[in-house]
This record gives structure tokens, C-alpha cells and sequence, in this order.
């Protein structure tokens, strides 16, 4: 696991909490912000997945 993978984590976790808490108080302006730091997690997240899996076929390639 890298770091961007689980930065990504935590933000798209803090994101749907923010979210729910907009929610759950009725700001539409938290609902927002919460729902676009959860996207910036899971993309951020993404990014670290794409990172471990080139870094784990180059790790192959040099073992063959």
C-alpha cells in the first residue's frame, strides 16, 4: 500500500462523513463538499492502485 492509497482512504472517508453531516443538518453547501472530497478520494486512491500495480509488474518483470 502507498501513500496515495491511503491518503485517498482517509478522504473519501472524511468525505462521507461531511456528506452525511450535511445531511443529516440540511446544508446542501456541506452535502456538496462532502460529496466532492469523497471523489477526490477514491480518484486520489485510484491513482495509488494504478502505482502499486506498476510497481508490482515491474517487480515481476524483473524477477523473469
Amino acid at each position: 500500500m502507498n501513500k496515495d492509497q491511503v491518503k485517498g482512504s482517509i478522504k473519501e472517508a472524511a468525505g462521507k462523513v461531511q456528506k452525511a453531516a450535511g445531511e443529516m443538518t440540511g446544508s446542501t453547501s456541506q452535502q456538496a463538499k462532502g460529496a466532492v472530497r469523497e471523489t477526490e478520494g477514491k480518484i486520489q486512491k485510484g491513482v495509488g492502485d494504478v502505482k502499486e500495480a506498476v510497481k508490482d509488474a515491474a517487480d515481476r518483470a524483473k524477477k523473469d
